[in-house]
């Protein structure tokens, strides 16, 4: 009787262990195989209240596991069911399934570049940001004047972040919504201000003034070795209580109108008063025009030593400058009324220069 009772245990110790072998085995097969030996791009989702029981499944009809039931366990048996992440997640078809759990727990979603040129206005920004699928450009608009926003983010009242949203490459996921790229552009740009301002030479201007004088330098030039020259023109202006008297402030002054900007001017819009319209009032603008970029900030606080109080465009981008208006009006005879002087040449030549950016 004991030897039977003997055999049975045996058989029974036999059985568990070939059984314990065999799911060993199995186990072994599954978390060292891969779906495909092609490493296939694949982007899945993990959407907010999806189980895991669903993502296995969609992950082995996506031909990323080859079986969602062992994967399930798998996930149980290193505790990270609970551990998946909303996201938006690039897979390829050749992993394992341990590199697949990795990635969709990680939380580093699939991210795309988002590129804010120096100078844009949050007009164009806005644009652009639904242009390139984000979101929409009155969402984006409405938190740049969101007074709320503003005062947590500059500490200050503003009519808008006009001139605060850095112009810098951002990468976002998809999501990523508008008030933290916004607020992340902010951060950026007061980042780069008290970086600036430690090299400032002046320094009797409030933030809002270096701002706005910042982003009228950025929009009157891309050559990037003008931007202390012009700096030192509108300083000299400002200084004697001249009008600024430069297009940018004009054509700002007709967005705000309008609702986008509008690059084409008039004599009349020239004539025409707006808060921004720098031909009709004296000194700066109520506050910036455009989103300005380091060296332009720089630029602003940190103006080149001049004499000069004008500028004309030479057509190819840059500028000839004079320290008195009968030398500015014989630069705008040889240089705009001069139909030769512009022949053949465009603003546009700048971008074939490195370092420059373009500018309306």
């Amino acid at each position: 009787m004991k030897k039977t009772i003997l055999v049975l245990i045996l058989a029974v110790v036999i059985l568990l262990a070939s059984v314990g072998g065999g799911v060993a085995y199995l186990a072994y097969q599954f978390t060292n195989s891969r779906p495909s030996d092609v490493a296939q791009d694949v982007v899945y989702e993990v959407t907010p209240g999806k189980g895991f029981t669903t993502i296995a499944k969609e992950l082995e009809e996506k031909g990323l596991v080859k079986n969602a039931a062992f994967f399930n366990l798998f996930a149980r048996f290193k505790g990270d069911r609970s551990k998946i992440k909303v996201g938006e997640y690039l897979l390829r078809t050749n992993m394992i399934p341990a590199e697949v759990l990795e990635a969709i727990t990680s939380g580093k979603s699939i991210a795309r570049s988002f590129t804010v040129s120096e100078g844009l206005s949050t007009y164009e920004i806005a644009e652009l940001y639904e242009k390139q699928g984000f979101g929409t450009a009155e969402s984006f608009m409405a938190l740049v004047r969101d007074p709320a926003l503003i005062q947590s983010l500059l500490g200050e009242k503003a009519d808008s972040l006009e001139g605060y949203l850095f112009p810098e490459t951002y990468m976002l996921t998809k999501y990523t919504d508008t008030k933290t790229l916004i607020s992340n552009m902010v951060k950026r740009f007061l980042y780069v201000y008290n970086e600036v301002m430690a090299q400032a030479e002046i320094r009797s201007m409030t933030r809002n003034q270096v701002v706005t004088l910042a982003s009228i330098i950025e929009k009157e030039t891309g050559a990037p070795e003008e931007r202390p020259l012009i700096s030192s023109v509108f300083h000299n202006r400002l200084a004697k209580k001249m009008r600024l008297q430069t297009d940018p402030t004009v054509i700002y002054g007709k967005a705000e109108a309008l609702g986008k900007i509008v690059i084409n001017i008039t004599r009349a819009d020239l004539q025409t008063p707006t808060r921004y319209n720098t031909y009709v009032i004296y000194g700066l603008p109520p506050g910036p025009i455009a989103n300005p970029g380091r060296e332009a900030i720089l630029a602003a606080v940190k103006p080149q030593e001049s004499q000069y109080l004008f500028f004309v465009s030479q057509n190819d981008g840059t500028h000839v400058f004079s320290e008195d208006y009968k030398g500015h009006q014989r630069a705008v005879q040889k240089f705009q009324l001069d139909r030769k002087a512009r022949e053949g040449k465009s603003w546009r030549d700048l971008q074939k220069r490195p370092g420059t950016s373009e500018k309306n």
